[in-house]
């Protein structure tokens, strides 16, 4: 493939599969770096937002639609459509294009992503940005900045590919990290996954009754709890294995807390550790190079 049949950001026809949160946020980062906009959504509302806001040159909800346009498709929708769509892409992407996605988790998707056969190049994605809340309407496009973004190199993604990616990547103002999909969805398990279930847990254990004082304590350790439940449960259960042995860790903890809480010396010292391990937590968080290697 030379590098003339590949695109490069400024001459992408990007499409975006997916118009909810993160597929809106990426039009409304993307659309000032990209020479055509395309969007597929089967919504009626998520069509009428981008048409209305993000300036999409084209929407529709058939993927047929549009896709023949795009050398670039960006697959925002949940996990399970994700797995759904990609056997189908070839069908509808007919030259030179690179493939992204932006799922939750990366092993079905990154086995699916690999089997593309070519002119398309796959790279694996995750962004780790999002809200509370669902849909289009929610979308800004300064949604990315800062996050980490994870990248998973693939057998079909050339260096074309990767250079594209991470032209994306830095266009969102986000932080590229190249990662093996195992790992990835190991990390975000711990970091994303286990996290939901906790405030999902808080929220369940809290009495009705303890409405009236809920405070900023409260509200912060279960915001995640009204996350949508569909999207949440689809992302769940596409990454049992890794939550189950993240929470095999976390009854560890929890077990390590009831002990110790009849003995305030015990008390005092657990509490103290875990204020070191979560200021070393977030300084290894600031430390990380915004760019790895290329996995080997």
């Amino acid at each position: 493939m030379s590098e003339g049949e590949f695109p490069t950001l400024a001459t992408a026809r990007v499409a975006i599969v997916g118009l909810g949160l993160i597929g809106g946020s990426l039009a409304l980062a993307l659309r000032p770096h990209c020479a055509t906009l395309l969007g597929v959504d089967p919504d009626p509302q998520a069509r009428a937002w981008a048409q209305r806001r993000a300036r999409f040159d084209a929407v529709a909800a058939d993927p047929a639609a549009v896709l023949p346009q795009a050398n670039v498709v960006l697959l925002a929708a949940p996990v399970s459509a994700i797995l759904r769509l990609i056997p189908r892409l070839p069908r509808w992407v007919r030259g030179p294009a690179l493939v992204l996605d932006v799922g939750s988790t990366k092993g079905a998707i990154a086995q699916a992503l690999a089997q593309l056969p070519p002119p398309l190049q796959a790279v694996g994605g995750h962004p780790m940005a999002g809200k509370a809340l669902a849909g289009a309407k929610h979308a800004e496009a300064t949604l990315f900045q800062g996050a980490p973004f994870a990248l998973v190199d693939l057998p079909n993604t050339g260096p074309l590919a990767r250079r594209l990616a991470l032209d994306i990547v830095a266009a969102l103002g986000a932080h590229p990290i190249w990662i093996e999909a195992s790992a990835h969805d190991e990390a975000v398990a711990a970091v994303s996954h286990l996290p939901y279930l906790l405030a999902l847990a808080l929220t369940l254990a809290t009495p009705e009754e303890a409405a009236a004082l809920l405070g900023p304590g409260f509200r912060s350790a279960s915001r995640l709890a009204g996350s949508p439940p569909n999207l949440m449960a689809d992302i769940v259960g596409h990454n049992l294995p890794a939550l189950r042995r993240a929470l095999a860790r976390f009854r560890q903890s929890l077990a390590k807390i009831e002990a110790a809480l009849e003995n305030p010396s015990a008390r005092a010292a657990l509490f103290a550790h875990g204020q070191q391990a979560h200021t070393r937590l977030l300084a290894r968080a600031r430390q990380e190079p915004p760019l790895l290697s290329k996995p080997s």
